[in-house]
């Protein structure tokens, strides 16, 4: 990307963050979310952690942290696919398409507007997790490794977001880009480890990528990482393959005008 496409860039990433600073109300829903989720999980289902074969050395709250840490990134994406639907609609995005002379800039203005919004969250998620006792036995490398992948989860979300909001160009598509990450999401070893899944639920979560994911995340956290170098290479094949996706919507939300 040379200066022009990263002033566009930059551009639409500091609008991006000006409008969620002086619009409250497009902060709170995704910052309330996982925070609900998580004092749910990890408070009200804590006596999952006396299961036979719960060995997860972190203990519960530390299992439920890194799920949903993991999810409000990628539900941080699904949100701003939310928003450039609502560019579409109100005609800035097509003006956008007809100003910036590097397009594909759009793309990742937008995701910077993205990780801007989910680090608040992610922040508060941790400070909330923290006061709570969360036991962290990682290294600050491992730990690094963790939000590293949350990061990768974030893009994944929007990037598939901006490829449905760039060939529906409406809100109305927002089931069509919330439903498919919520059910991949809840497809995997939400509540106990994958070996303790019995059933169909195993069987789909075994083949989740999402799940590999989870458990890295898991084990970065408790010090226990296993499959970082899979985890990574999945994280970084979905980026590949939902660029493409979101670049060709971009082609497509051209050629409509």
């Amino acid at each position: 990307m040379n200066g022009r496409g990263l002033s566009v860039t930059l551009g639409l990433a500091h609008r991006q963050m000006t409008l969620l600073i002086k619009n409250p109300s497009l902060l709170f829903p995704p910052m309330l979310f996982p925070l609900m989720n998580f004092l749910a999980f990890a408070g009200g289902l804590s006596r999952l952690r006396h299961v036979p074969g719960f060995n997860y050395p972190g203990g519960y709250t530390a299992f439920q942290f890194v799920f949903v840490l993991l999810q409000s990134a990628a539900f941080g994406g699904v949100f701003m696919g939310f928003g450039i639907a609502r560019d579409f609609e109100n005609g800035f995005a097509r003006r956008l398409l007809v100003a910036a002379p590097h397009r594909s800039g759009l793309i990742a203005g937008y995701w910077l507007g993205a990780v801007f919004r989910w680090s608040l969250v992610a922040t508060m998620l941790t400070i909330v997790a923290l006061i709570a006792g969360m036991p962290i036995g990682g290294s600050g490398v491992d730990i690094f490794g963790l939000y590293a992948l949350a990061l990768l989860v974030n893009l994944v979300g929007i990037l598939w977001a901006a490829g449905i909001a760039m060939r529906f160009r409406t809100v109305q598509a927002g089931p069509l880009m919330q439903t498919p990450v919520f059910m991949l999401l809840f497809l995997a070893p939400v509540y106990v480890p994958l070996a303790l899944l019995q059933g169909w639920i195993h069987t789909l979560a075994s083949v989740n990528p999402y799940t590999l994911l989870l458990e890295e995340g898991r084990g970065l956290l408790a010090g226990t990482p296993l499959h970082t170098a899979s985890a990574f290479l999945i994280a970084f094949g979905l980026v590949g393959f939902f660029l493409v996706w979101s670049l060709r919507g971009l082609r497509i939300a051209e050629r409509a005008g």
